[in-house]
């Protein structure tokens, strides 16, 4: 017998016992759909935070003061306040690998344009801040360093602040006040969207980081310091060197901590990734127990079978079938039973895939390799699983066989 012959007979086979083809087959669609879903799920959740933090900016490293363990007391960075501005300028001027370099301080506060009022972060920062965080301009001229010098009372505002204020209104050029102090818009921020951590970077307004110092908080010492390294290559040098620059800055002896903290983006994504592809294969692996079950399902309905049809088997073999024949054919069975019940599977994990995008608010592409993957293990699951009633069947004895009742 031919394998098209032997595909006929195992189709007709299934055909004939249509309810218990599918309750079969129900734990090999149950156990696909759950791999793809699950499997591009969290593909789509390590793509989101993998952007939120490239978002950040490329290239760059940011300088917190303080740091977990300093003089033997234990707090975390940002706990004291030891960086300053001319830490920020030595860096610019002494670090060769550093190619942009910002002082930054931060306060959260309502914002007030007209009638209008909006509680948003605002960012002191300085000129060279859009090319830190690869961050254009949509509208009008970001500050310059005349405007940080000055400590002029200019912003720019992000995308949200300008809706929230401004609406269809204009903002080039209009006063809003923040802490009862008027700024002048001079720029709007194009779009930049959510960061790491989950911080909106079109809620922001940022300002010369010496107006926020002097005029909004009366403050000396800043809150971090962003640096964007020449190149990719550059990352792990240029915060080696700002490591040996700081320490001499503040006199830190060889054996003390460290009085600041430097945050490498590169490596925080490194982090995540590692952490999200774990995420990824420890949700694969949970659903790959149900496909467990589902093959070991059919190779019970398969042992059925086998009993249930003894003595048609004792028949064919009886009228020249031989034993590769039944083989081939109880193989078949299985193998098209779990083949179809992967089709099935991967369709339903692929519509709930993208179902499951627009509650959870992730961007989920159905990736075509975890459905090739689970192509491969649905037939797999059913040679394994398969193979040893096949093989059972094969070598029934044909006299016997015929006369089981």
């Amino acid at each position: 017998m031919n394998l098209s012959e032997a595909f006929k007979v195992s189709t007709r086979a299934i055909y004939k016992n249509k309810l218990r083809s599918i309750l079969t087959g129900l734990g090999i669609i149950i156990g696909i759909a759950a791999v793809v879903a699950l499997v591009s799920i969290g593909q789509g959740v390590s793509k989101k935070i993998t952007n939120q933090i490239e978002a950040l900016g490329s290239n760059l490293l940011i300088v917190f003061p303080g740091s977990t363990s300093m003089g033997g007391i234990h707090g975390g960075f940002g706990s004291v306040n030891t960086l300053m501005p001319s830490d920020a300028v030595a860096i610019a001027n002494q670090v060769p690998d550093a190619l942009y370099v910002s002082p930054g301080v931060r306060w959260i506060g309502q914002t007030v344009f007209q009638n209008q009022n909006w509680s948003t972060t605002v960012m002191g920062v300085g000129s060279s801040f859009p090319m830190i965080r690869d961050w254009p301009v949509a509208e009008g001229n970001f500050f310059d360093k005349e405007d940080v010098d000055a400590s002029a009372n200019v912003c720019a505002i992000g995308q949200v602040v300008k809706e929230q204020l401004f609406g269809g209104i204009d903002p080039i050029g209009k006063i809003i006040k923040i802490k009862n102090i008027p700024f002048k818009v001079v720029a709007v921020m194009a779009p930049k969207g959510t960061a790491g951590f989950g911080q909106d970077q079109d809620d922001m307004i940022l300002a010369p980081y010496t107006t926020i110092q002097k005029k909004l908080l009366g403050i000396d010492y800043l809150n971090f310091i962003f640096v964007k390294a020449i190149s990719s290559s550059a990352i792990n040098t240029a915060q080696q060197e700002i490591e040996a620059l700081l320490r001499q800055r503040h006199n830190i002896s060889s054996k003390a901590d460290d009085d600041f903290t430097i945050r490498n983006v590169t490596d925080m994504l490194s982090a995540v990734m590692s952490i999200t592809n774990l995420l990824t294969i420890f949700l694969g692996s949970i659903a790959s127990i149900s496909l467990l079950v589902g093959g070991i399902g059919i190779m019970n309905i398969m042992l059925v079978s086998v009993t249930e049809r003894t003595r048609e088997i004792g028949i064919r073999m009886a009228v020249g079938a031989k034993r590769r024949d039944i083989l081939l054919q109880f193989l078949l069975e299985a193998v098209t039973l779990s083949t179809i019940g992967g089709i099935i599977g991967i369709i339903l994990g692929s519509i709930l895939s993208l179902t499951a995008s627009s509650f959870i608010k992730v961007p989920i592409t159905v990736n075509i390799f975890p459905i090739i993957i689970a192509f491969i293990f649905s037939f797999a699951v059913g040679v394994f699983f398969g193979l040893y009633p096949a093989t059972k069947a094969s070598k029934l004895n044909p006299i016997e066989a015929l006369r089981y009742e």
